[in-house]
């Protein structure tokens, strides 16, 4: 298995009922974060919002 490459970051798409589970995760870090949202959002949407909000944690803990 290779190295992960600096920024990139995996994404996790889980249905839960009605709600849809986004999950990214920082290769480099391993650090994890999840946002929900109903079925009727965009993956799109969700992952943006996921990302935006893994960026945000990693720089909470100075590694951003």
């Amino acid at each position: 298995m290779s190295q992960p490459k600096p920024g990139e970051i995996y994404i996790e798409f889980t249905v839960i009922g009605q709600q849809v589970k986004a999950v990214a995760v920082d290769a480099t870090t391993g650090v994890e974060v999840s946002v929900f949202g109903p079925t009727s959002v965009s993956k799109q949407d969700l992952q943006n919002l996921a990302v935006r909000k893994l960026k945000r944690r990693l720089e909470q803990l100075g590694n951003g």
